[in-house]
């Protein structure tokens, strides 16, 4: 009976470990098994934000990422030349998946 509860516990352990990535995005305050984080930076109060550019990228377990995540790619998804200020969305689930998504504002 020892043996058997031992196994399970080294089973549920190492599923555990196997089953939890590695993949994790930058985020003001820290969430292992969750995590849905905004933050975000005023760079400029001199224009308007009538514009709102988008660009992301995506980990998968730590080991494959993909996606342009900078200010350069979401300003050019709208034409934007002057930025009001930029936000930031941290979206990650156990390491497994993580996403980071950044929008600017402006002209």
């Amino acid at each position: 009976m020892r043996i058997w509860i031992l196994c399970v516990g080294s089973l549920l352990l190492g599923g555990s470990l196997l089953f939890s990535g590695c993949a994790h995005a930058r985020a003001p305050v820290p969430g292992f098994w969750y995590s849905d984080v905004h933050d975000g930076y005023v760079v400029s109060g001199n224009v308007g934000h009538a514009k709102v550019g988008e660009a992301m990228a995506t980990s998968y377990l730590g080991l494959i990422a993909i996606g342009d995540a900078s200010i350069k790619a979401a300003m050019d998804s709208q034409s934007i030349t002057k930025i009001h200020h930029v936000d930031y969305y941290t979206h990650s689930i156990m390491g497994v998946i993580a996403t980071y998504k950044i929008q600017v504002y402006g002209e």
